[in-house]
């Protein structure tokens, strides 16, 4: 019988990944478990430092984890056994694909990078890195080093290939926090594979393929020096890969897996029949907490979210917004809601995360959608009131006005922002109706009075916020 250990094949070797999946699988390898490993690479070409330091180190690195109480704690992870260096043609990633040992495909790549409209259709109309992978993968032209894969060119290219090769089912592993994550990436994927016109593969996807949803939390900054420096007084450890991250960790996981899979649950994996009502809980009660006080903080000058968090007028918001609004739309449920809320607001006091309002506010033109939207939706079927959720589309058209007019101090980064858009709401005569009448952002709710008076009246306190925090 064979000894190989079956692999997963991760696309993005970023901070979120190795402070979460690569420490479940290295917790199964310190119990002796080592039936599975990790390979990963990166569909872009960034990061190439991280990556050069992972192959010199053969995927070896030090995490860093801070709890609220300020405990330091420094692991080893050594679960990523291979490193494989981004090509424009993804030569390594389609290989290690093609291996039958390799069982699941698992990626990050963030809620914008699945181009997904609110009804989940792929917006390839805007897109031009879509488009570009269609065409490239229609014509077989040579890579372009300018180009960064899309996350479904890339799983094209790496299926085709593992059909091709007779390598076997395998299940594809969505770990981001995108809605209904497993179902909706697959349907973006194979409306991209219908697209180009590949039945056969669109076939072969459907028969030997599944998609769990999951969700996945750990607070996880970029890296800073700081990390790299203090992982070196602690462990002797000069580690140009070392990154840090909360002591608080979750997942939880869909148990449809078509090729097998780790035993997560024996190391604090939760394997369910259904991830929604955790889902849901967490994108409204801390994903979107979170942008709520990276867009407030952004607006009175704080650089970091746990200062955004211990101010009491921001923390007010995010607390209203949960108790009053989120919170008796997901009720009953099988979390303690209010015991959560109130873990999430201490786990974003956590000074010593040093979490940026810069990696926190990206985005918006998702989160309105994929975050907050749906908590209006639910207010409204209901009749109730909109006051508190209202505050966080507020705070984000307050943000992208100082935006518009080149006032934040760092760059604001949107995938699904089209910027001219962005532009012309901030340019308008009233731009709490054009922003409340943007289909992309609000969907069916789009020029929506309700929306618009409870946005308008939400305005007036932001403005009032940032007044006092200047007076």
């Amino acid at each position: 019988m064979s000894t190989q250990p079956s692999v997963i094949l991760h696309l993005g070797l970023g901070s979120f990944h190795r402070a979460h999946q690569a420490v479940y699988l290295q917790a199964l390898h310190d119990a002796g478990d080592t039936r599975w490993v990790l390979a990963g690479g990166h569909i872009r070409p960034d990061m190439a430092e991280t990556i050069a330091a992972l192959q010199a180190s053969g995927g070896a690195y030090t995490l860093e984890t801070i709890s609220p109480q300020g405990e330091h704690v420094y692991q080893r992870i050594t679960s990523i056994r291979q490193v494989i260096g981004y090509t424009p043609d993804l030569a390594g990633l389609i290989a290690a694909c093609a291996d039958p040992a390799t069982k699941i495909i698992s990626f990050t790549v963030t809620e914008a990078g699945y181009y997904l409209d609110a009804k989940n259709v792929l917006d390839l109309a805007t897109f031009a890195d879509l488009r570009a992978d269609l065409d490239a993968l229609r014509s077989g032209a040579p890579a372009d080093a300018q180009r960064a894969w899309t996350i479904y060119g890339a799983l094209t290219a790496l299926l085709r290939a593992r059909r091709a090769a007779g390598a076997g089912p395998v299940t594809l592993m969505n770990c981001d926090n995108l809605r209904h994550n497993g179902e909706r990436s697959r349907r973006g994927l194979l409306q991209y594979i219908a697209q180009l016109g590949d039945a056969d593969l669109a076939a072969w996807v459907e028969a030997n393929t599944t998609s769990p949803n999951a969700m996945v939390d750990r607070i996880t900054p970029r890296p800073t020096p700081a990390v790299r420096e203090r992982v070196q007084a602690a462990t002797g450890i000069d580690d140009a890969a070392a990154l840090m991250g909360e002591s608080f960790i979750q997942w939880v996981i869909e148990d449809d897996f078509i090729a097998g899979r780790p035993a997560w649950e024996t190391v604090g994996g939760e394997m369910v029949q259904s991830v929604q009502a955790y889902e849901e809980a967490k994108i409204r009660l801390l994903n979107a907490t979170h942008s709520c006080i990276a867009w407030a903080g952004t607006l009175v000058g704080y650089t970091f979210i746990h200062e955004g968090t211990l101010d009491p007028v921001i923390r007010q918001f995010a607390y209203d917004y949960v108790t009053d609004d989120v919170i008796p739309v997901l009720s009953p449920s099988p979390l303690d809601l209010p015991k959560y809320r109130d873990v999430v607001l201490d786990r974003f006091g956590n000074a010593a995360i040093a979490d940026t309002n810069q990696r926190v506010a990206m985005d918006g033109f998702s989160k309105i959608p994929g975050f907050i939207a749906p908590t209006f939706r639910e207010r409204l079927a209901r009749n109730e009131s909109i006051a508190s959720v209202a505050m966080l589309p507020a705070l984000f058209l307050a943000y992208l006005q100082v935006w518009h007019r080149g006032g934040i101090a760092y760059t604001y980064q949107d995938q699904a922002m089209d910027p001219a858009v962005a532009h012309a709401i901030c340019e308008s005569a009233d731009p709490v109706a054009a922003f409340c009448a943007d289909v992309p952002l609000w969907g069916n709710l789009a020029g929506d009075a309700r929306l618009v008076e409870a946005v308008r009246a939400a305005s007036v306190r932001v403005a009032d916020f940032v007044a006092a925090h200047r007076a």
